[in-house]
């Protein structure tokens, strides 16, 4: 989990305004992988009090359009966020439950899928989805 210093740092960078809302978004999305909105929203008003639900979706549009957070949103699911970015992983999503894990690119470069005609389109990521069941969901299923 980066410092807040090293927040504020990803933030200039990114060439985005330093504000308490953005950094606590941006630690929340960190400390809680793939959380959704709602969860990220309660997580920011239990760190700064009272913050209104758009301001934490426009600072995740703003993160997000710089590249800073990925938005992922499985098929059946709300939209999630996740701080591991750049680097084209993947992920698995339980059927019963909803949990999701990341999965590393199976063979190759980012994109790690050659699409059979890219219809002229510069591809640069794959997005692929394996659906299951978790190991709670599965030994539950079993007992």
């Amino acid at each position: 989990m980066p410092t807040t210093s090293e927040l504020e740092r990803l933030l200039r960078d990114a060439g985005l305004r330093i504000t308490r809302p953005r950094v606590a978004v941006l630690a929340t999305v960190y400390g809680r992988p793939h959380a959704d909105t709602h969860s990220i929203i309660d997580q920011v008003r239990v760190e700064l009090g009272n913050v209104s639900t758009q301001a934490v979706y426009d600072v995740l549009d703003a993160l997000h359009g710089a590249r800073l957070v990925r938005r992922i949103q499985p098929q059946g699911s709300v939209a999630r966020y996740e701080s591991r970015v750049g680097d084209n992983h993947h992920h698995v999503v339980c059927r019963s439950c909803g949990a999701i894990a990341d999965v590393d690119c199976a063979v190759g470069e980012a994109p790690c899928l050659t699409a059979s005609d890219d219809h002229g389109f510069v591809i640069d990521e794959a997005e692929v989805v394996f659906w299951g069941q978790c190991p709670t969901c599965s030994t539950a299923r079993n007992s």
